[in-house]
């Protein structure tokens, strides 16, 4: 691996670091929500956290260009603000990744809480534990499992993020050149054996992720978080 490479490990490291983080922190109330709701926008919010599994990324990208623009709403508000514009910069990568990966952790936290069931938290409200105790003592404890899940399939669906990455960021090297658009450099310049060497690495990655997942799951399947519906 170039150097160029090594700098495009570390950006997509830190980029999907970052997007897990955050990702686990606004997915949570959002999971917890759909898994106790009887709201009838249940069904309406759960579709659009799902949105990203079937509409292609390049759509994503596309439509975050159009908003986050210079032209955008978003976009000249922040230039209102005095702030810069998020496309082809770092933090707008981050922004991309947190949409197009939200229903690989939400959807796991989601059947988490749901596994756990009304019984746990009843006994807690009994012993006179308030709502906020019940969550932090009671639900996240048992629903570890799927935050484990959680957490390493929006790690791993980031590390693969392409036409999104690419649309929101382009191939800028050291700020917004991620393993996955290197790899998509070297084949246009017909560096083959770069090209080889990063794609058996992402493949490696992904199917150790994929048997780890499934040990778990075989291991614990009543109580952890499964794959995206």
């Amino acid at each position: 691996m170039n150097p160029s490479d090594w700098q495009a490990l570390r950006l997509t490291a830190e980029l999907a670091g970052l997007t897990t983080l955050l990702l686990l922190l606004l997915g949570t109330p959002v999971a917890w929500w759909l898994a106790h709701t009887r709201s009838r926008l249940r069904g309406a919010v759960a579709a659009v956290v799902a949105l990203p599994l079937v509409l292609p990324p390049t759509v994503i990208g596309f439509y975050l260009l159009l908003l986050l623009g210079p032209q955008g709403p978003v976009g000249q508000a922040m230039q209102a603000l005095g702030l810069g514009l998020l496309p082809f910069t770092f933090w707008g990568l981050v922004v991309a990744s947190v949409l197009h990966s939200m229903p690989f952790v939400v959807q796991p936290l989601t059947q988490a809480f749901e596994a756990i069931g009304p019984r746990p938290l009843e006994v807690a409200a009994t012993l006179r534990a308030s709502p906020w105790d019940r969550f932090v003592s009671v639900a996240l404890p048992l629903a570890r499992p799927g935050f484990l899940t959680a957490a390493v399939l929006g790690f791993a669906h980031t590390v693969g993020e392409f036409g999104v990455v690419l649309m929101m960021g382009g191939n800028i090297p050291g700020a917004t050149r991620v393993l996955s658009v290197a790899l998509y450099g070297h084949v246009e310049a017909q560096e083959l054996g770069q090209a080889h060497l990063l794609a058996a690495g992402l493949v490696a990655f992904g199917f150790s992720v994929m048997l780890a997942l499934y040990a778990l799951n075989a291991r614990g399947p009543q109580r952890l978080g499964g794959l995206p519906r």
